[in-house]
């Protein structure tokens, strides 16, 4: 590491947060945290258990009464103040998440931005959370209506987003009035760490948010989904393990919001602006590497300009530049782990294996790090693995339709709904297949739909409820009806 990366790292306290303190983990166990990049150990990192867990509870659930009385305009000023802090600290915390998850530089400073708007938007929306009064049809009774805040709350997030993934949470917890306690993944606890400590200074109070990284997340989340004074789950992650924790929530009956995964359709029409699609599929497919809920998974060209379609995309892909993401110019860093690695090897080798043809990268980089090439694939047949298994990686692969029905049936044919993206010219086009569309999103002639003044979320497999926007809140809000007699 250099001064500046051994300084950034060194800021960071390394415990778990609990009730407002820097703690070691009751075990004392700690575990290493890597730079995919160089398979270098950045630091040790505290390991949490379940007593580690327990504890944290204990402090949300304490903190939850004189929390949820706090005035909204309080809690909105401590949102500003940790948006400002976040962006005066812009530099030093995109050093830090490409460290610890390899994106490059200029990607992790577009999140840290991305991740302070969340506070920003969420300070706006704390003031605004509003009831309702009105007479019953009879005349005879009031209606009073009130938003209260849900109560202690648990919040996973994912290593690929790992500062936006908590502010998005934490955001609207913290709007709302509920306390919380965060497991952030293994492979990326620093961010979480760093941003616990940029909300202690921007005053949040003891006990309102906890922080617990562990390599043992049953250990931690099944004690508290089981225990009653939990209650909403918020889970950023795979649909898998969404369903088991959906199974854990059941017994509290907890409120619960889901962002799971994704295998979004990219359909390129034949009257698309080539130019622009092209941009788009970059963006939609080489944000984070691949490593996107959001990627696009399946690019659907129509045969009219599939070829030219395709040989642009390959162009584009191979000139990017690929290597460790502190590096000047790198456009493209290392993946999660050798795991994840492995997996992209193994559907490019199953859709070459079927009869698609590699036009550019197919396989791992250079180097001692989780690299992986840009990959462009063609005539992708439509029963390969690509087309139903989320690839979270550099590789795009391209499939032909001949007309819209066929390119919207293919698009729907997944148990996962959460975007999709659509390039046209034609408006009554764009109209009709954004409808028809099975996703809660839609990208119409972008390759980005992430903004925190908007709705963020799936449908089917994809998840339960949504994230940022003006219902963003409501996750974290219950409804209360007084009703009012004897008028």
């Amino acid at each position: 590491m250099s001064d500046q990366e051994a300084r950034v790292v060194a800021q960071v306290d390394k415990r778990l947060f609990v009730g407002g303190e820097w703690r070691d983990a009751d075990s004392g166990a700690t575990f290493e945290v890597e730079d995919p990049s160089t398979r270098e150990v950045l630091c040790a990192v505290a390991d949490a258990g379940k007593e580690d867990a327990l504890a944290a509870l204990d402090a949300a659930h304490r903190a939850q009464p004189s929390w949820a009385r706090t005035a909204p305009r309080e809690r909105s000023e401590i949102l500003y103040r940790a948006y400002g802090l976040l962006m005066e600290r812009q530099e030093d915390l995109a050093v830090l998440m490409t460290l610890e998850m390899g994106k490059p530089l200029a990607e992790a400073k577009g999140e840290i931005a991305y991740a302070a708007e969340f506070f920003r938007w969420f300070a706006e929306e704390a003031v605004r959370i509003e009831g309702g009064f009105s007479t019953s049809p009879d005349g005879k009774a009031r209606f009073l209506i009130m938003r209260q805040p849900v109560g202690p709350c648990m919040l996973i997030t994912p290593w690929n987003f790992p500062m936006a993934m908590g502010t998005r949470k934490i955001g609207p917890a913290i709007a709302a009035g509920c306390t919380m306690v965060l497991k952030p993944a293994h492979q990326t606890p620093l961010s979480a760490l760093a941003l616990a400590g940029v909300l202690t200074e921007a005053g949040l109070p003891e006990g309102v948010l906890s922080v617990l990284p562990t390599t043992d997340p049953g250990a931690v989340t099944e004690p508290l989904l089981g225990d009653g004074r939990i209650r909403k789950l918020s889970f950023t992650g795979s649909t898998a393990v969404g369903r088991k924790l959906l199974e854990q929530s059941a017994g509290q009956v907890l409120r619960t919001s889901m962002e799971l995964g994704g295998n979004a359709p990219f359909l390129v029409f034949d009257d698309a602006d080539l130019d622009a699609a092209v941009d788009g599929a970059m963006l939609a497919k080489m944000r984070n590497i691949g490593e996107a809920c959001t990627a696009a998974n399946r690019i659907y060209a129509q045969s009219g300009i599939a070829e030219e379609f395709s040989e642009r995309l390959s162009a584009r892909m191979g000139a990017l530049r690929m290597g460790r993401g502190l590096d000047e110019g790198v456009e493209v860093g290392p993946l999660i782990d050798d795991k994840a690695r492995d997996k992209v090897q193994r559907l490019v080798d199953d859709a070459v294996g079927r009869g698609a043809s590699v036009l550019v990268g197919g396989g791992p980089g250079d180097g001692p790090g989780h690299f992986y090439r840009p990959t462009v694939l063609a005539n992708v047949p439509f029963a390969s693995e690509l087309s139903t298994t989320e690839i979270f990686g550099p590789v795009a692969p391209v499939l032909t339709f001949e007309t819209e029905e066929e390119a919207v049936r293919a698009a729907n044919d997944t148990e996962f709904g959460l975007v999709s993206y659509l390039y046209t010219r034609d408006l009554n086009r764009a109209l009709r297949v954004s409808e028809a569309l099975e996703t809660g999103m839609v990208g119409l002639n972008q390759g980005v739909v992430s903004n925190p003044a908007a709705p963020f979320g799936g449908v089917k497999h994809s998840g339960l409820g949504r994230e940022g926007g003006r219902v963003g809140i409501d996750e974290f809000l219950d409804t209360k009806y007084v009703g009012i007699g004897g008028i």
